[in-house]
């Protein structure tokens, strides 16, 4: 899918605006446009799409930074807290979260008499009423 693009500088001012702002009206007051509510409101849906995009890229160039920060944190934090929690993020995001382990218990119906499942679906039915 060709990425959408804007048409000039002031749609391009605006975007990179609202990447920074989070702020259609304010994106749309810095970029030079009068009515900037309006026009926020309307130049964010039209370019949603690049917005979109563009916050993607910005995230994924911001990778290598976050994880050199949990590095940091592992190595240098004053907290025992603080650098457990940056191992386990750092473990977590390496692929090596512990698994989460479901005891699940299943009865059969056989093993049941006419009774307990009788009791059994009283209780349930009663439950929905």
């Amino acid at each position: 899918m060709a990425l959408m693009k804007t048409n000039n500088a002031q749609q391009e001012k605006f975007v990179e605006m609202f990447l920074l702002t989070g702020s259609a009206a304010k994106a749309a007051e810095i970029a030079g446009y009068g009515s900037p509510k309006q026009r926020g409101y309307e130049l964010k849906n039209k370019f949603k799409n690049l917005i979109e995009e563009r916050q993607k890229r910005m995230l994924q160039d911001s990778i290598p930074l976050a994880i050199n920060q949990l590095i940091t944190m592992v190595q240098s934090a004053e907290s025992e807290a603080v650098r457990l929690n940056a191992v386990k993020d750092l473990l977590d995001r390496g692929g090596f979260k512990p698994v989460d382990k479901i005891e699940q218990t299943v009865t059969s119906i056989e093993e049941k008499t006419t009774e307990e499942l009788e009791k059994e679906f009283k209780e349930v039915t009663s439950l929905l009423q």
